[in-house]
Formats: structure tokens, sequence, C-alpha cells
């Protein structure tokens, strides 16, 4: 089991904004957290990456309690992708090599190269390296962003609403490579989103959360017109089209 979490809460007074939250995901899985506006979803990932330090429960990485790492190693088994982020005027291979921060001890070695040149060759970003990333779109920003996290080698992959600020074209794109990474490279990923139907298309578990709490977990078969109508507050209905699921909302 790559990632286990086992009864998270968190609360910055005494309401809490998650509370026993419980989910677990193998390797190569893609996890969509799933709900309304305020439902928990961004919390969930800070705390598991300690942005955030839950204030019940655990997390587990491989069967080990992250709160036992150090900062640095933990780096080394979950890379994030936050929903915004500011790069300053910086290259865009000199971006992807801070990623590789928790390894370098003195200098840069040839594997933090080696690691970064295949990043950004996976995510087809090897003609962009030397470009700044003040000049690139919205779309090639945010592969940036997710190749930094990838350079960190991570068992786990934290992605908070990775599409939410791109096209139709950079939403389908980008999710592709994500699937294709995970695949490649046998690593986990814990995605926010928004859109049930590009959640249904790409992952393969779900959260679905109501409120700050875990409403259902489990395979696509949880996606139906009843918990939606529960969660969301709105009838759908839903059909398959080339073998995908789509929700209709009536």
């Amino acid at each position: 089991m790559t990632l286990l979490a086992d009864n998270l809460s968190f609360s910055y007074t005494e309401d809490y904004i998650i509370h026993n939250i419980v989910f677990s995901i193998e390797k190569g899985d893609c996890l969509a957290v799933l709900g309304t506006n305020g439902a928990g979803k961004s919390t969930i990932l800070k705390c598991l990456n300690r942005i955030l330090e839950p204030r019940l429960g655990t997390v587990y990485i491989n069967g080990r309690d992250s709160s036992l790492l150090k900062r640095s190693e933990l780096a080394k088994k979950i890379g994030y992708v936050p929903q915004s982020h500011y790069c300053t005027r910086n290259t865009v291979f000199d971006t992807v090599l801070l990623g590789r921060k928790p390894y370098i001890k003195r200098d840069i070695r040839q594997n933090d190269i080696e690691v970064v040149e295949e990043i950004l060759d996976l995510l087809g970003l090897d003609n962009y390296s030397m470009r700044y990333t003040d000049e690139l779109s919205g779309g090639e920003l945010q592969k940036v962003i997710i190749a930094r996290a990838l350079t960190q080698e991570p068992k786990v992959l934290l992605m908070d609403e990775p599409t939410s600020n791109l096209d139709l074209k950079n939403q389908i794109e980008v999710l592709n490579i994500i699937r294709k990474i995970l695949k490649k490279k046998k690593i986990s990923a814990v995605i926010t989103m928004h859109d049930l139907n590009l959640a249904l298309r790409f992952a393969d578990k779900f959260l679905l959360l109501k409120e700050g709490k875990c409403f259902d977990f489990g395979d696509a078969s949880i996606i139906n017109p009843e918990s939606i109508k529960k969660v969301y507050g709105v009838e759908v209905m839903i059909e398959s089209y080339s073998g995908i699921p789509v929700v209709i909302p009536l």
C-alpha cells in the first residue's frame, strides 16, 4: 500500500474542517478527491503533505508514519502541485531543478541533471528548457510545476485542481501526461477536482466529501445519480459514451 490516511482530521478552532477521513491507494492508483467548494479537498492534500499538521489521525507512506519523517525525507516521498503558484524569472530547466533540492547536499550532481532531463522529455518540455517561465502559456507553466514535483522522485504526487485554469485541450493533455507518468514511474496520485466528467475519465478511485467528512470512497461505481444528488444537491443522469461514463445535469 503506497498511501493510507487513517482517521485524518484537522481544525483551526474547535470546528473541524475535515474529520475522520479514511482512504488508501496502491502503487499506480489515481485518486480523485471530489466535493463542493469548502468541503475540505485542499485541506486534505495539505495534511497529507504536512503543510498543515493533522489534529487527529495518521498518514502512512509505504507503511511508515509520515509524522516521524524529517521534512527532507518527506519531500522525497511526496510531490506537491499547489492550486496557485508563482515562479520567479528562471529558466524552465532551473525551475524544474529546484525539485532536486531534497537530494542536493553540496553540489548538483550529474544524476540530478539526468533526472531533470528525463522528466522534461516525459512532459514534452525538452525544447523549452532554456525559455523563461514568465514567457510560457498557462498550460506550459502547469507542466513545468508538475515537472518540478516529479523530479523529487516521489512515491505519491499530490495535485490541487491541476486543470482549473486550463482550456479543454490542455486539461486533456495534462491529465493524459499524468496518467502516463503514474504508470511509467509506478507512483500514485491524489488529485482534487471539480469536473466529475474529467475525474471519471482519468481516475481509478474516488473520494467523495460532504461537509468535511468522507461521504464515500471506492471505484467509479460510487459516482452515481444518488450520491451526486446527496453531495452536490443536483439531479443528474449518467450515460456511457464510447465506454466512458458521462454525467449530465438535468
